[in-house]
């Protein structure tokens, strides 16, 4: 009997992508979930790397064991919540911002419009969503992803014409909307894959309950000692200090 002849050299990028291409051409994902639709849930709420730039080292050691525990506890037969999550806001993306667009300071960003200077750190982070989505499929990481083409072209619409209505197609059907509200719709329901900080539904709570505080009397103006960028002319978070 003849043995076929193996390369003593392998080539493990062509395998990874043999394993991706057999994954995605046999619908392997939707029959997973598809198999344990119905079961008893497991689910955690991925916490968001931001889509500032290309995926580094840490980011995927991170991936890797979040994905450990989902396979887990797939492999016991639970249905799963396949959410991944963006971080949008915050200095990180705003500073690279400001260096695409050659600012040097804060009054910069008052001078060009605090709305158009949004509009561009949501399109950079749609760009480079698309970026670590395309990163993290090469993972093997195992979630409900949007599709990176998409996200590139939506960033492109909002770059042109943030106002124009289009139709996006959702999960359960077509969408229709101006493109700033479809990309604050991102990871609703009705549109399916990530879950995006930016989101207006996100914004929309975190103002309803510092309403709620301020109307409760809970927050009070004080004095202390905190991190101060002079350079960006801001105050920077304790926690990431």
């Amino acid at each position: 009997m003849a043995f076929e002849q193996i390369s003593n050299k392998a080539d493990f990028i062509e395998q990874e992508h043999a394993t991706l291409d057999f994954w995605r051409e046999n619908s392997i994902f939707e029959k997973m979930r598809d198999l344990h639709r119905g079961q008893p849930k497991w689910s955690f709420i991925d916490g968001p790397i931001t889509a500032n730039n290309p995926m580094g080292v840490h980011h995927g050691w991170g991936r890797t064991f979040k994905d450990l525990y989902s396979r887990f506890w797939t492999m016991r037969g639970r249905e799963l919540r396949y959410q991944n999550g963006f971080d949008c806001q915050g200095l990180w993306v705003e500073v690279e911002v400001e260096k695409e667009l050659g600012f040097k300071s804060k009054k910069d960003i008052e001078e060009y419009g605090l709305d158009k200077f949004v509009l561009k750190c949501k399109e950079r982070v749609l760009r480079y969503a698309a970026v670590q989505t395309r990163q993290s499929k090469r993972l093997g990481y195992s979630m409900e992803w949007n599709d990176p083409d998409r996200l590139e072209a939506l960033a492109d619409q909002l770059a042109e014409s943030p106002f124009a209505t289009i139709t996006y197609q959702g999960p359960a059907g077509e969408v229709t909307d101006t493109v700033e509200n479809v990309v604050g719709r991102l990871g609703l329901p009705e549109l399916g894959g990530s879950y995006f900080t930016f989101s207006n539904e996100n914004n929309y709570m975190i103002w309803t309950f510092l309403k709620r505080c301020w109307e409760k009397g809970w927050l009070y103006r004080g004095a202390d000692v905190m991190p101060w960028c002079p350079r960006c002319a801001t105050g920077i978070s304790q926690h990431e200090i």
